[in-house]
């Protein structure tokens, strides 16, 4: 996976870095696995803006993700690997030997051509999916599940991974991104391997279109406002503020929001790093 840089030719295009899709090798989705995304603008079904700065946006379709991988055992052959414009990741088609269709994360080093498979016994290979608890220590992983057959929740996005760090009692313990090591069942299942497009870190935007592609209308500041509408608005001239806060005055900026009696706090070994 690699970025272009762009000429100059335009002021826009001057800074605009972006993807290469020299991996790609379907222009159009699979149909059977795609429906229409609507679009909210923000607002909920009585018409009110409930989120602010969302609006406009190319026309996007949704691509259904298989984050179980529980068709066990069944092997299934990469048909494509494809661009999904609701994610920073890459996705990867399966057929599987059943006839079945699915879309999956594609990891860095899946090729078109390549068999995967699913469930216990499986070899600890690129793309395959089992559970933690026959993963061996040290191998890279994403994809991970919370509770077992729920379905993967953490390490989705491009170019990010775990390493299982290793296992007590009916846990696994794995080092996520942030730093922050935990607890998870071990029953709960991964697919090892790297989430790919790694290079999605390297992107720019160039010019404020590209946020308007994207469904990002402009937001403004707090310090920019009036006395009415921010904590943090009015004053003649330019003034810091005072003490960061949100548009309701909660505190910003190290005022932590956890409580402090969450039950997940037990699966927590180390926090991230600050």
């Amino acid at each position: 996976m690699a970025v272009r840089k762009l000429k100059p030719t335009t002021p826009g295009q001057r800074h605009k870095v972006i993807g290469a899709f020299d991996t790609i090798t379907a222009s159009a989705p699979e149909k059977s696995l795609v429906f229409g995304k609507l679009k909210t603008g923000g607002r909920n079904n009585q018409g009110k803006m409930t989120m602010r700065y969302i609006g406009g946006g190319h026309k996007q379709k949704f691509r259904v993700i298989d984050f179980k991988r529980n068709k066990s055992g069944v092997p299934a052959t990469v048909k494509t690997i494809e661009y999904d414009p609701n994610r920073s990741a890459r996705i990867a088609l399966l057929f599987y030997a059943d006839g079945e269709k699915r879309y999956i994360l594609a990891p860095n080093g899946l090729q078109v051509g390549q068999t995967v498979v699913s469930g216990t016994g499986v070899a600890p290979e690129v793309g395959n999916a089992l559970p933690l608890s026959e993963i061996p220590l040290g191998t890279l992983v994403h994809n991970i599940e919370l509770h077992p057959g729920q379905g993967a929740q953490l390490v989705r996005s491009a170019g990010v991974f775990a390493q299982l760090a290793g296992r007590e009692d009916k846990y696994a313990i794995i080092k996520l991104p942030s730093g922050e090591l935990r607890k998870v069942l071990a029953a709960c299942m991964a697919t090892v391997g790297v989430v790919g497009n790694s290079d999605h870190a390297l992107e720019k935007f160039g010019k404020a279109g590209k946020s308007r592609w994207l469904g990002r209308r402009p937001h403004n500041r707090g310090v920019t406002m009036n006395p009415v509408d921010h904590p943090m608005g009015g004053g003649e001239g330019r003034q810091s503020g005072g003490h960061p806060r949100s548009r309701k005055g909660l505190l910003a900026k190290g005022y932590k929001t956890r409580h402090p009696k969450n039950k997940s706090n037990q699966y927590i070994i180390e926090r991230r790093k600050k």
